[in-house]
């Protein structure tokens, strides 16, 4: 299976909808992500600097390891020291920055390298594609949107 290794903070700006000064870029980047590599069947290590709290520098999220680097250090270099610690399955690794030093560390090894603006383009792609429309067609709603709809049509609980 092909992965990635993606630089969190580099990718936010690169997603319509998403932004830095955003309080819940991050949590929201991580849904977007996992859905990617869902319908790519892909994983993905994900990286942001500063860790949310204390103790939480890293979690499982479906297809996707999410790196919170504690304050003082940089995810670039967590970033870098991944790499460089990947060994012979590097080959199997794409690098998702926009950073020039990110990627030159990345190339160094012999991972691939694919700016954050290409990626959200192939995202878009993905998300777009006969598959992934057809998906989510068949998906049921949840108890939450049903909810929803019934009291936006005068049926709710409430009603």
């Amino acid at each position: 299976m092909k992965k990635l290794i993606i630089d969190g903070h580099n990718l936010v700006p690169n997603i319509p909808g998403l932004h830095l000064k955003d309080e819940d870029d991050e949590a929201r980047l991580i849904e977007v992500v996992q859905e990617y590599c869902r319908l790519a069947r892909r994983q993905a290590e994900l990286f942001f600097d500063g860790a949310p709290q204390p103790g939480a520098n890293r979690r499982k999220s479906g297809l996707v390891h999410v790196h919170y680097i504690k304050l003082g250090y940089s995810a670039d270099d967590a970033i870098i020291q991944y790499v460089r610690n990947l060994g012979s399955d590097k080959d199997n690794w794409t690098v998702v920055s926009s950073d020039h030093r990110i990627q030159n560390a990345a190339l160094a090894v012999g991972c691939k390298v694919m700016g954050s603006d290409a990626f959200s383009r192939l995202m878009n792609t993905t998300f777009s594609s006969e598959t992934a429309v057809q998906q989510r067609r068949d998906k049921p709603p949840s108890s939450g949107e049903v909810d929803e709809w019934l009291e936006l049509f005068g049926r709710g609980k409430n009603s």
